[in-house]
């Protein structure tokens, strides 16, 4: 079965079945077998009867009252509406609607009826929606630390004082964030963010450009990990020591010809966009001109030991990244 750690949790969510979507991914996870069958089987355990038919009349489909699954040429999806021209429906957590005619061409015939139980839920439900609710709670409570630490600094190292150095956390953050979307990318976790913003330009043009040799550096190191060393350390660096600014000013320099190789490489090379490729270069000259305009990239001169401590520090977590992404790739591997 195809794409079902999220299509557990929708068509739970269609049947208005009380369910947690940790438990529901992690028994679809560990199902011997992924037909519709198994799946059939794996929803008895939450008080749901399922039957699986094969149509010979498709046009039976639409006497058959929503929601249901359907086997279909890319996957099961969980029709949602059904009209006499047109049906709804979710594939991979995204609703859609296409012609009858469409949907009949990629549709097997194949669909999965399901009945719950009028106390149908997941087992053990309370227990795991409180272990949920800690969990989210968690994270927010990492991230209200995060932004506490990022106000504290900004103040406590008198950044405020400066126009340029604040543009610079906010662009820094934003370069953060659009090599964090590609680190999902190149792991291929999906991210519905990441989809949306790498559409923009080319659609699967992100993809495209990260299955390419020219997305690695010396063969070695992902263009997205060194992206992420970049702007987690060139951030870093300037809340705890604003006193390096004209060293990342220099370094950032040193990043520009990089932009214009990239840019070539996707227009005459590739053919493909990859819109959070660009996003990241548009952000590296963003900075550039913050650290011009604050007059910062003129200290740089003289050069001291400052930048060699500087790029050893890029170099430290780049390669600490690098070292970590095949264990991130071989645990996911291993759940799936």
């Amino acid at each position: 079965m195809s794409h079902t750690h999220s299509l557990i949790d929708d068509y739970l969510f269609a049947l208005g079945v009380p369910h947690t979507a940790g438990y529901s991914e992690d028994r679809v996870a560990n199902m011997p077998f992924r037909t519709l069958f198994g799946f059939s089987k794996l929803l008895e355990e939450y008080g749901i009867h399922s039957e699986a038919y094969n149509l010979e009349d498709r046009n039976e489909i639409t006497k058959i009252t929503p929601p249901f699954l359907a086997n279909t040429s890319v996957g099961e999806v969980i029709v949602t509406a059904i009209s006499p021209t047109q049906i709804s429906y979710i594939s991979e957590g995204t609703p859609e609607t296409v012609s009858l005619e469409r949907f009949m061409t990629a549709w097997d015939g194949n669909v999965l009826l399901s009945f719950p139980d009028s106390d149908a839920a997941e087992p053990k439900y309370a227990l795991h929606k409180r272990i949920e609710f800690f969990m989210t709670a968690k994270k927010w409570v990492l991230s209200a630390c995060a932004l506490f630490l990022l106000v504290f600094l900004y103040i406590s190292s008198g950044l405020y004082h400066y126009i340029s150095a604040t543009l610079l956390i906010l662009i820094n953050l934003a370069g953060l964030y659009f090599t964090y979307l590609l680190v999902q990318k190149s792991l291929k976790i999906h991210n519905p963010a990441a989809d949306h913003v790498c559409g923009i330009l080319q659609v699967g043009g992100c993809d495209s450009i990260l299955e390419t040799d020219a997305s690695k550096f010396f063969g070695l190191f992902g263009w997205s990990e060194v992206g992420f060393a970049y702007f987690s350390v060139s951030l870093i660096t300037l809340l705890l020591l604003p006193d390096m600014l004209p060293w990342l000013a220099l370094c950032n320099l040193c990043c520009l010809p990089f932009s214009f190789w990239s840019i070539w490489y996707q227009r005459f090379r590739a053919h493909k966009w990859c819109t959070l490729c660009v996003c990241v270069q548009a952000t590296l000259w963003l900075l550039f001109f913050c650290y011009l305009g604050g007059g910062w990239l003129s200290q740089a001169w003289p050069l001291s030991t400052n930048i060699l401590a500087l790029g050893a520090a890029y170099l430290g977590v780049m390669l600490g990244l690098n070292a970590l992404m095949p264990l991130i790739e071989n645990n996911k591997s291993t759940q799936s």
